[in-house]
């Protein structure tokens, strides 16, 4: 299984398995940071913060989680580390609503895991 967004490869137990509203898919860099500045993005274990300088900082299972972001071809392209763990570069497809934002990896092929926006 491919990394997702943030540990991904912890547990099957992060990722959505219920169907959720219909999220509109985000390919404008501004209508996303509009989605996520000044919010935290949530799960399980995990908090993250998406800043519009390409900063992503946070904790996963009480590790720092930290890594740089840009927007590319209408995808969310992150590198991220979790505590000393390298998770990689990925472009990622970006669905949301109102409380939910999903990250799909390898363009939108791939595993997603959804946050709650706080």
């Amino acid at each position: 299984m491919r990394l997702i967004f943030a540990l991904g490869f912890l547990s099957s137990i992060f990722f959505s398995s219920a169907v959720s509203a219909e999220l509109k898919r985000i390919t404008d860099r501004s209508e996303f940071l509009n989605i996520v500045e000044g919010r935290s993005l949530t799960r399980p274990l995990i908090k993250l913060f998406v800043t519009a300088d390409g900063n992503i900082t946070g904790s996963g299972a009480t590790l720092p989680v930290s890594g740089s972001w840009t927007w590319k071809d209408g995808f969310f392209c992150r590198d991220m580390t979790w505590g000393k763990r390298e998770l990689g570069y990925n472009c990622q497809e970006v669905r949301a609503d109102s409380v939910t934002i999903r990250f799909t990896s390898d363009q939108g092929s791939g595993d997603f895991a959804d946050f709650k926006l706080r």
